[in-house]
This record gives C-alpha cells, structure tokens and sequence, in this order.
C-alpha cells in the first residue's frame, strides 16, 4: 500500500506542479490563460493515449506500459526546468509554445500511467487503488504545501516566484525517478503482488507476463484451445462499458463538475471580496488539495462508504448545486464562504472517485477487472477534458477578456 501511495503521488505531482505555480505562469504570460490553456492542452493527448492503450489493453504488457510513462513524465519534468534555466525565466510567445509542447507530453504521459496503474491494481486489493488514489491526491496536497512555504520565504527575495517553482520541478523529477525505480525493482517482487498477478495469468490475462518474469517467475504457455476458451467467456469492452454505464457515468460528471470550477475559476474569477492578496487563489487550491486527500480515506470507514450504485449516482447529480453556489458567493460572499466551499469540492470529488472505482470491479475476473478499470479512467479523463472546456464560460460577463 506504501509502494501504490508513492506511485499514485508520481502519477500526478509533475501536472500538480504545473497547477500550483499557476501564479509564477500568470506574472509570464498574463494574456494566455495558462490555468485553462494548459489542462485543455494536457488533456486531448491524455485521451487519445488512454483510447488506443484501452482499445488494444489484452494485447500491451501493463509493465512495460507503466515504465513508458513514468519514463516520459520524468523526461517532461526535467524538460520544464532545463526550459527555464535556459531561458531565465523569460515569457515571450516562444517559450510559451515550448511549455504547451511539454504539458502535450504530460498528457501522453499519463494516458500511459493512469489507465494502466488503475487496470493493474482493479485485480488486486479494492485498498490497492484507495491507496493509490489517496496518493494521487497527496501530490495535490504536496505541492500546494511546498508553494505555501515557497512563496513565504522568496516572497520578499528578488525573482521569487521563480524560486519556488524551480524548487517545485526539482522535487517534482525526483519523485518520478523514485517511481520508475519502485515500479521497476521493488513493486513486482512484492509477494501478494506476485499472488494476484499468477491468479490473473491462471484466468487468461497476458498482460501480467513481463511483471511475473522481473520477479522471476515463468509462466507455463497456454495451449491454444484452453486460450481460445477464456476469450469467449470474456466480456467485450462494449459489454464491460454497458453493464457498468451508471459507474461511468458518476465518474464522467464528477470530474466534468469538479473541473469547471477548479483550477481557472479559483485563479480568474473568485472577485475581490477578500484580504488575502496574492495568497487567496493559493489557499483556495490549498484546501482543495487537502479535502481532496483526506476524503480518499473516508471509505476505509466501511460504515461511510457508499455501495449502493443509486446512492453514488444521487451523490453525483447532487453536487451540480455548487455551480450557483460558487457564482453567488464570487459575486456576493467572503473568503470564508468560498474557502468553505472549495473544500466541499475537494472532499466530495475525491470521496465518489474513490467508492466508484474500489466498488466496480467486482465480481469479475482478472483480465475483465483490467479492462474495467482503463475504460473507468478513459471517463475520469473525459469529464475532466468536458469541465476544463466548461471552465471558459465562466469568463463571459467577466473583466478577463478571452
């Protein structure tokens, strides 16, 4: 559970970085809107990455797959800092492009990482993929942190804001070496990692054969007629998606509420009703971040967790009620109403993600829980493209010109 923590944390904090120094990006390029062009530039590749690796999931190795990404989300981040330090933190069109250039490669990055971390872990433990989620959440938190403590102590110092984002691709590199090590060296040779992936390759599923065999374990060849069997009493991808639409679906508008509103509208569009200065968009992201990770372990409380698919969709539809509430209290609250808020979008965005994503999976076998869980991201990553494309009709009526 350690090692899905760190993995989920890696999957995310290069792109969470991006997001918390929304503010070193606005004082470069303060006419490009780099809080809404930057997820709509990330997430068109996640997607297509996403589709095809789902489309083609029984034929790719999940290990190889998985190095890919990380590989690339490493490459990305250090690619950003080396952009900076050549250019010495200049704005310009041209080192624009070159950051959207890198954020494309963040996207393909992670339609390699998500998917495929998600469809790893969706056959083994449901705590597995709390963990790893609760660890993709930390990375929120995590890097909000860092540029909370970053900006009190360069605040004051010259180039300040560049300092701390600096500091933020630096640990952000770090932590994606550690996962290409973990995933490499470590994960794989775990002992009930090695339990869950033999039972997958017994039930069928090829995927798991070059995990198995960096753990060195062979496995025996399966005859052709046995093979031909376990494909037919597997479920299409179609079949998958339509018995579990309601689970896609509260996964789909989640993400398409929570994305409208974080992060553009908290940077652009949370009005003047406050005495925080440069710190309000911060803090609000801040306790975003927080509620995000702390609403991830509410469903270990079985007690709290919702199991019922019409509980889960009520849920999801319940919370489009923050749209005019977030509109009313940017025009017309204090801070401490809006701080109240955002944290509500933090813990109810993380709370559903989770009780979909460790409930869906069951009952089906190894191979089937893989897919499921590609095509369950596939959506996560579409809602969240549909709410950053949404996110841009909060500027209408606004001072922010488009």
């Amino acid at each position: 559970m350690v090692v899905c923590w760190i993995l989920g944390l890696g999957a995310l904090i290069a792109w969470n970085s991006i997001l918390t120094i929304g503010d070193y990006y606005y004082k470069l390029f303060p006419r490009y809107h780099p809080a809404r062009v930057l997820p709509l530039l990330y997430l068109p590749f996640s997607i297509a990455t996403m589709g095809i690796l789902s489309h083609n999931v029984s034929k790719i190795k999940t290990r190889w797959r998985n190095l890919t990404g990380f590989s690339l989300f490493f490459i990305a981040t250090l690619g950003l800092l080396v952009l900076d330090l050549a250019t010495s933190g200049k704005g310009g069109i041209g080192n624009y492009i070159g950051i959207c250039i890198i954020v494309a490669a963040f996207g393909v990055a992670d339609g390699h990482v998500q998917g495929g971390l998600v469809g790893d872990l969706s056959f083994m433990c449901p705590e597995f993929i709390q963990s790893f989620l609760a660890g993709y959440a930390a990375s929120g938190v995590l890097a909000s942190a860092l540029r909370l403590i970053s900006k009190a102590v360069f605040e004051r110092s010259a180039d300040g804001l560049r300092k701390g984002a600096m500091l933020f691709l630096a640990i952000s590199t770090f932590f994606e070496f550690l996962c290409i090590f973990l995933y490499a060296f470590v994960f794989p040779k775990l002992p009930i990692v090695k339990h869950y992936r033999l039972r997958a390759a017994s039930e069928g599923s090829t995927n798991v054969t070059a995990d198995l065999a960096a753990a060195g374990i062979q496995t025996e060849a399966t005859t052709h007629g046995g093979e031909d069997d376990k494909q037919q009493q597997r479920l299409s991808n179609k079949q998958l998606f339509i018995e579990n639409i309601d689970y896609a679906v509260d996964l789909y508008l989640t993400c398409v509420l929570t994305l409208s509103i974080f992060p553009g509208f908290l940077y652009e569009n949370t009005g003047s009703h406050h005495q925080l200065g440069s710190w309000y968009a911060l803090v609000l992201v801040a306790m975003y971040n927080v509620w995000n990770l702390i609403s991830r372990y509410i469903p270990l409380v079985k007690c709290l967790e919702i199991k019922s698919r019409n509980g889960l969709m009520i849920a999801t539809l319940s919370r489009f009620f923050l749209i005019p509430a977030f509109y009313f209290t940017a025009n017309y609250g204090s801070q401490g109403w809006m701080i109240m808020l955002t944290s509500f979008l933090g813990l109810t965005n993380g709370y559903l993600n989770v009780c979909v994503l460790t409930q869906a999976p069951k009952g089906y076998k190894s191979p089937e829980q893989n897919t499921l869980g590609n095509l369950l991201v596939l959506c996560i990553q579409g809602g969240i493209l549909s709410g950053v494309a949404l996110d841009w009709l909060w500027l209408i009526g606004s001072k922010h010109q488009f």
